[in-house]
Order: C-alpha cells, then structure tokens, then sequence
C-alpha cells in the first residue's frame, strides 16, 4: 500500500489536528478522565491560593493533597495575578503545550537524516491524538511542561551525540532541572545522561557538571527535607481516600504493568516486518526464560484495581473476567518484548529500568508513559531499526490507527464504565 503524503496534506493534518484540540477545549473534552476533577478539585485552587497568598500556599503546598511540583501552578497563578481570567489561562497552556511537537519533530529531524522530512512530521503530528496529551493540555497539569523540557533535553542531547560539544551539556543539564522542577520524575535521567558525559570528558568538566546540578538540586530538596513540605507522597490513593500515598517497590507490578504499558503504545512497532521476524525469534528462542520469568514475577504481583490505573491488559483482564489470568498471559509477550528490546543495546536497558524506577508510587498510569515511549523510541533508544519503520510509510497509519483506537477505548470507559 502507497501512502502519498505532501507538505499541504501534512498543513491540512496540522491545522485539523489542532482546531480538534480547540474544540476540545470549548467543549472540556476529557479523555483521561482525571484530568478535568484534577483541575477543579486541585490545581486551580492552588493556582488562586497562590495568587492571594503565595507564602502560606507554598510552606503548606502539601495539604492540598497535590503530589504534582508546585513549580508550574506558581508560574501559572502569575498570570491570574496579571487580571487573565482562568480560561485564558488554560488556553495559553494549551498553546504552551503545542510547543512540545514542534520540538518532538525537531528531534525527529536531527535524528534521521535519511527520512523524508514530511513523514518526520507525520509521526510528531501523532501527539495530537495522545489522549493523555490532549486532556493535560486542556486541564492545566504540570506533566506535560515537564515533558516538554525533557524533549528539549533530548534536543540538546542529539546535538550533543553529533558534535561532542561540552557548551552542549550545560543545556542538557539546565532543560532537564527545569524538567525535574516541573515534574520531578524526570530527574531519574540524569544518571543516563551523564553516562554519556563519563566517557566524553575528563575529571574537571565532569565536576562542574555535578555540582552545577547539585547546586540547582539544594532548593527542591530545602523545600522537602527541611521545610517538610513533602508533596510528592500528599494526597490519597485513589478509590481508597483512607489510603495515603505510598511508595511501592514491588518489582512485579512494576515490570509487568509498565511493560504491558509500552508494549501496548509500541504495538505498531512489531507491525514492522523485519522487527516481527527477530522479536519472534527471540521469544522463541528465550521461551523457557521468559516463561519462568513471568511466572515469578505473576507470583509475586500484587497490584489491585482499587488503585486505579494499571494499564489497559490489567484493566481488560479484569473487565472480561474479573481476575488477573488474561492479563499474565499478555505479559508473558510484553516481558519478552521489553526484554528483546534491552537486548538490542544496553543502554536500552538503562532507559528501560529508569522508566520504571520515574514511578515509585503505587498507582501506575497509562498517563505517566504516553506520549513519552512513543518520543522515547524515536529518539533514545538504540538498535531499534528506527529508520527502517519510517521509510514504510504503511507503517504511520498504523501509529495513527493505535491511537484512534486508543481514543475509542477512552470514549467507551467513560460513557461505559466510569
């Protein structure tokens, strides 16, 4: 099948994608669900708490229950003190939030050089269709800020890989604080990021890079340490508000939700058939690993629905027969997949192993992985025959039909089973 796309088809796309996004904001589309009650019942509160009394909101933060960085609702709650009403408010995020696929594509297009450009923008224009991607830009959320600059981090970062230039990790390392301050998740991937660093530069410039992010780190952790307003574990675990938030360090239901996670939004990948033919082969080959594996990991695996969350196999699993069963054996492949993929490079697996320790609370979220695999493979991960998907053009309708489908999905829980 020949896709025929054109710079034109590609402004038509754009312009479309992004009136829906208009439209959606006029008629508080909420794909995500949360995203709306978490704005209404949170963010916005603190927004004008911050605007009417910004010292007592940010020495009491942790009482509003948000366990998002106060950082961006303090940078929005400006604009409320400039006499902007709240719903301009939320559209010059929305408009902020766009600037995240203009810089996705500019990654794009540092990364493959051999891809025609307008099929680079094709694959960013995808985001416009993330459902987590189109709620937290209409619901302010300080997810999607923190996601910008830490593709602007990977920005910086590919230059950095073609040119070595040091000026280059003095970005990388402002953009990815910025990232962290914002969204503190992010601020795992420093460690795979200076290993880069290791092995480019000697002891000198290596210690001004560790204490430069040490010194910008000092603030974030005076304001949770010794002024103990410890947000990241404020609130309650949803569906059991006499729950706190906890930390979980179960490893089961790390590896096997959020691999079930990536596996699910990098489906199309295997679509490709040269990717199918080697990942099959590995999980042929690894059957008997992969099989004690996922049963150990099953063993162990302890995650409840009550939590809310876990994925779209956790929750169909439970949808269809109410237990876990459908859901171990779908894991068994993305295990595999996960696996073959870190086999593919070691830095992979770094990545891999970071994505899963960026989540230390209970509640795991589809949210909290998407767009951010999809921008991940593209742009990170090694080996991965990245270059050889996009030359088939077949292959962007079928990101494109995984995220419809995925909308679909979202439109049924909610009208359904919400």
């Amino acid at each position: 099948m020949e896709l025929k796309i054109s710079n034109t088809s590609n402004v038509v796309l754009a312009l479309f994608l992004y009136l829906s996004l208009i439209f959606g904001f006029l008629y508080n589309e909420n794909l995500n669900y949360g995203a709306y009650y978490d704005w209404i019942n949170s963010s916005s509160r603190v927004i004008s708490d911050f605007s009417n009394n910004f010292f007592e909101t940010f020495l009491n933060y942790d009482d509003y229950g948000h366990r998002h960085s106060p950082i961006y609702l303090i940078f929005l709650s400006i604009f409320l003190d400039l006499g902007f009403t709240v719903d301009v408010i939320r559209i010059i995020h929305l408009h902020i939030s766009i600037l995240l696929i203009f810089f996705f594509y500019k990654c794009l297009k540092l990364n493959f050089h051999s891809i025609d450009n307008k099929y680079l923008v094709l694959l960013s224009l995808v985001i416009f269709l993330s459902p987590t991607y189109r709620s937290l830009s209409i619901w302010p959320d300080s997810r999607l800020p923190g996601l910008l600059f830490f593709v602007l981090t990977i920005y910086f970062f590919l230059k950095f890989k073609r040119t070595n230039a040091f000026k280059y990790t003095w970005f990388i390392c402002i953009c990815l604080i910025i990232s962290s301050y914002i969204s503190p998740n992010f601020s795992i991937f420093f460690v795979y990021f200076f290993f880069f660093f290791l092995k480019k530069f000697e002891l000198y410039k290596l210690s001004l890079l560790i204490l430069f992010n040490f010194l910008a780190a000092l603030p974030i952790f005076y304001y949770i340490f010794i002024l103990d307003v410890n947000f990241l574990t404020a609130g309650t675990t949803p569906s059991l508000t006499d729950h706190a938030i906890s930390l979980n360090f179960n490893i089961s239901n790390k590896l096997m939700i959020i691999s079930s996670i990536i596996f699910f939004h990098l489906s199309p990948i295997i679509l490709n058939n040269k990717f199918y033919k080697f990942f099959l082969q590995f999980l042929i080959k690894k059957a008997i690993i992969l099989i004690i594996l996922t049963t150990i990991l099953a063993y162990f695996f302890n995650y409840q629905v009550a939590f809310t969350g876990g994925g779209i196999f956790f929750a169909l699993s439970h949808l269809l027969f109410d237990n876990d069963y459908l859901f171990f054996i779908i894991s068994f492949f993305s295990i595999g997949f996960v696996c073959y993929i870190s086999s593919l490079d070691s830095k992979n697996f770094y990545l891999l192993i970071l994505l899963i320790m960026s989540n230390l609370q209970n509640s795991i979220y589809h949210k909290y992985y998407e767009p951010l695999i999809m921008i991940i493979f593209f742009t990170l991960f090694s080996n991965v025959n990245a270059s050889n998907f996009l030359q088939k053009k077949i292959n962007l309708i079928y990101i494109y039909a995984l995220s419809i489908i995925y909308i679909l999905m979202r439109l049924y829980k909610i009208q359904y089973l919400v």
